[in-house]
Order: structure tokens, then sequence, then C-alpha cells
């Protein structure tokens, strides 16, 4: 593990703990083991961090995202159902990540630049989604662009509502057949 990734699995392990305003910078270089000028050479704040973490999340998502079958073998519903899938268990398995990340995100950095962490995986998503709008699988009254963005929001909507909030009532298996279902059904070109 190289310092910048000791920096970052001490940040998220302290902040698991502690939340992130209750942790600090101190703490976090001494659980790395490295001086405190190290962390100053990889991350200009502790919401720079912050950013970093989600970015790692964000990254990993597209990463497999990216090992989906090739839509030109997929069905738009295969497609639909193992985004939805995905964006489920990305969730549960940052979950801890998740919280703490949006409350960083929130006191500390603007919208604009958790966007831009984004912009890889809209720009993914939109180009299958142009896909099957060539196929006329898909209605193409959509801007792709706009619909990756809409989408991706959606779906992390609903899988944060069963893993972040664990709102009453909101199952996974009911959230992702409730989405999956809404989601084909606006879609799909008649």
């Amino acid at each position: 593990m190289n310092k910048k990734e000791a920096l970052l699995h001490a940040a998220v392990h302290l902040m698991g703990e502690q939340g992130f305003e209750k942790t600090s910078v101190s703490q976090i270089v001494k659980e790395a083991g490295v001086a405190q000028g190290t962390f100053y050479l990889y991350f200009q704040s502790k919401s720079a961090l912050v950013l970093s973490i989600a970015q790692s999340i964000i990254e990993d998502l597209l990463s497999e995202a990216k090992e989906f079958p090739d839509v030109a073998e997929t069905s738009l519903e295969e497609f639909l159902r193992s985004l939805t899938d995905l964006t489920f268990s990305m969730t549960r398995k940052h979950k801890k990540l998740i919280g703490f990340v949006y409350s960083g995100t929130a006191y500390y950095s603007s919208f604009k630049e958790w966007e831009l962490l984004y912009e890889p995986y809209y720009a993914w998503l939109s180009g299958k989604l142009r896909y099957y709008q060539e196929q006329h699988l898909l209605k193409d009254v959509y801007e792709t662009d706009h619909l990756a963005n809409y989408l991706v929001g959606l779906l992390e909507h609903g899988a944060e509502q069963v893993h972040l909030t664990e709102a009453k009532g909101f199952t996974e298996e009911i959230s992702k057949s409730t989405l999956h279902t809404f989601i084909l059904e606006a879609l799909k070109a008649s």
C-alpha cells in the first residue's frame, strides 16, 4: 500500500468510526503512519480527501459497469436490470463510505465538483443508451446525456432508500423490481 492509499484507508476507518467532523488530519496521518506534511502532498484539505474517496467509489462503479456484456448482445431490459443490480450492489458495498462522503461533500465541496466525478460514468451510460436509441429500442425523444444523469440519480436514490436510510417498506427486492419496471416502461420504444 502506498502512502496515498494508506491515508485514504486511515481516513475511511477513522471517519467510519468517528464521523467526518470529529476526524482530524492529525489523526489520519498518525493512523496512516506518515508525517503531517505527507498528507498535504496528496490532498489540499480534508474535503479534498473526501472527494478522492468519492472518486474511488465512482471508479469502482464504472469498472464494474464496463464488465457488462456488450449491448449488441443484451436486450434493453437485461441492460437496465444489470444497471439496477449494480447500483444496489455498490451502494450496499460502500454504504458506510457513502454516508460520510455525502456529509463531507455537503460541508466543503460544490455540487459541480461532485458532478465532475460522475462525468466518465455518465458518458459511458449515455453511449449505451444511444446504442439502444439507434436500434429503436429506446424512445428517441430523450437526450441520452441528460437521461444518463437522471437514470443514475433515480437508481442511486432507490438504492440509498434501502441501504442508507433503511426506509420502512423499502426492501431491496421490492425497490429493484419497482425501479426496473418503472424505468423500462418509461424508456422503451413502443
